[in-house]
This record gives C-alpha cells, structure tokens and sequence, in this order.
C-alpha cells in the first residue's frame, strides 16, 4: 500500500491532468479533510514532490480562503529551456535534485530513455568519487555542458 505522501502526490497528479494538465487550485483544508491528515502533512508533499526540480511551481496563499495552485511547468521553448539550464542549475546541485532535473526533461520527451540513463550515470555521487562541497560543484558544472550539448542550447 502506497504512503499517504504517496497517495497525496499520485491524487493530485490525477486532479491536475482532469483539469487539463496545467494548472490545478485546491483548499489545503479540503486537500486534508480528503486524506484525512494535518495541512503540515500536505504542506510536505508540496515541498518535496512538486519541486521546480520536477517540473512544478506551487503558489499558495493561506488563511480562511487559502488555497494552493499548482502549476505543471511546461519546456517547450528554447527560452524555457536556456533559463532552466542557466537559473534552474545553479553554481551547485545535490544528486537528488539533478535526478528531478533529468527526470522532468525526460517526461517532458526532451531526453530519451538511454540519454537519460547515461545522464543519471555520470552525476551519481558514485561516478564522481569527490568530496562535498566539490562534488555538487562538479554536477552542476557537467549536468549544464551535458543538456547544452544534448539539447543544443
């Protein structure tokens, strides 16, 4: 059986392609009275599942009629695609996030299976064998060359 973080993330993944695939809004208080937790809970699936990493920008306002809108980020554009590679990477990454970066070209159809694999390769700690703070400098640094050289930017 799914977590409830699960269960959260797959139900408004599903809520989001109803409403067309782009923008979802929704009461953090009915989100919680659906699945039956505290807002925080809900609050913690939006920050570690729907990241920009992964595609995602989640506005929210809270109060009696706070709601949250989440937004499914669209790369679609050269634009949209040099400001991700340029703003989206930073100086520094973490392996997670650079996984959510691949992850979402990859959904997005911007990488294919093997690309994506290979890409998932060469960022894993594992294959780049240094110590922090270098090692999430070095990622940054190739995971930039390697989509500019893949997705000609």
């Amino acid at each position: 059986m799914p977590s409830l973080t699960e269960q959260i993330e797959q139900w408004l993944k599903e809520q989001l392609l109803r409403a067309g695939g782009n923008t979802l809004e929704i009461r953090r208080s009915d989100l919680a009275e659906i699945f039956d937790c505290v807002p925080s809970q809900v609050n913690y699936v939006l920050s570690t599942r729907f990241t920009v990493e992964r595609g995602y920008l989640v506005q929210s306002r809270r109060g009696g009629g706070g709601f949250i809108r989440i937004i499914k980020l669209r790369i679609d554009l050269p634009e949209q695609l040099q400001h991700l590679i340029n703003n989206g990477i930073g100086e520094s990454i973490t392996q997670a996030q650079a996984e959510d970066i691949v992850k979402h070209l990859w959904e997005e159809g911007l990488l294919d299976d093997r690309e994506r694999k290979m890409l998932e390769a060469a960022l894993a700690r594992e294959t780049l064998g240094v110590g922090l703070p270098f090692r999430d400098a070095l990622r940054a640094r190739l995971l930039k060359a390697m989509l500019l050289a893949l997705l000609g930017g």
